[in-house]
């Protein structure tokens, strides 16, 4: 019986987060209402107040759900040779991921429009949290600059990449993206695979 019940929230919540996602694209998130929501999800508002106390709790719930799914795709193991063909696949991985359903993410992007840095938040954390896991993992940092700064360092132009390229789809292609970046990431030579 718990199964079912797992589903069905499961659904309730994706319906809601359609109907969010739906309402961003015609409107500023402030001025969507949980009646909106209710309405294009069809599911009544005792059901949404079921699950969510207001429309912020509804869209934290979306970023941390999309952030999850991120680091999971980000977190797949590849072999590569140096950092910097770490630093161009994790590129390719985060404009893969955003890629494959661009409606999607370009809603969100609509949030960074309208001042609000939920998105790109979303993103650096867990971009953040893939790079700092695999820099302590398999590499040697030969340097007296921590992990964490190198990370941030890296992790804060990637990021601000893929946003952009997320707002202007037209503009920035994930292969012209990767093309400018082999040429801009230089070979780090303080950070050693681990072998």
């Amino acid at each position: 019986m718990k199964k079912k019940e797992d589903l069905r929230i499961r659904k309730t919540k994706a319906n809601l987060y359609r109907a969010l996602l739906q309402l961003m694209e015609e409107k500023t998130f402030e001025d969507i209402k949980v009646i909106d929501i209710c309405k294009i999800s069809m599911i009544n508002r005792s059901t949404f107040y079921d699950h969510f106390n207001d429309k912020y709790e509804l869209l934290a719930s979306l970023i941390e759900d999309m952030k999850n799914e991120l680091v999971e795709h980000l977190n797949v193991e590849k072999e590569v040779n140096s950092i910097k063909e770490y630093y161009l696949e994790l590129i390719k991985l985060l404009l893969d991921y955003f890629y494959k359903d661009i409606n999607t993410y370009s809603s969100i992007a609509i949030i960074k429009k309208n001042n609000n840095s939920i998105a790109f938040d979303m993103m650096f954390d867990a971009s953040l949290e893939a790079v700092i896991k695999r820099l302590k993992s398999d590499y040697i940092n030969k340097s007296n600059i921590p992990d964490e700064i190198i990370a941030l360092f890296y992790v804060s132009g990637v990021t601000k990449i893929c946003i952009e390229a997320i707002k202007d789809i037209n503009h920035f292609n994930p292969d012209k993206i990767i093309n400018y970046l082999e040429e801009l990431l230089p070979e780090i030579d303080y950070l050693e695979p681990i072998k």
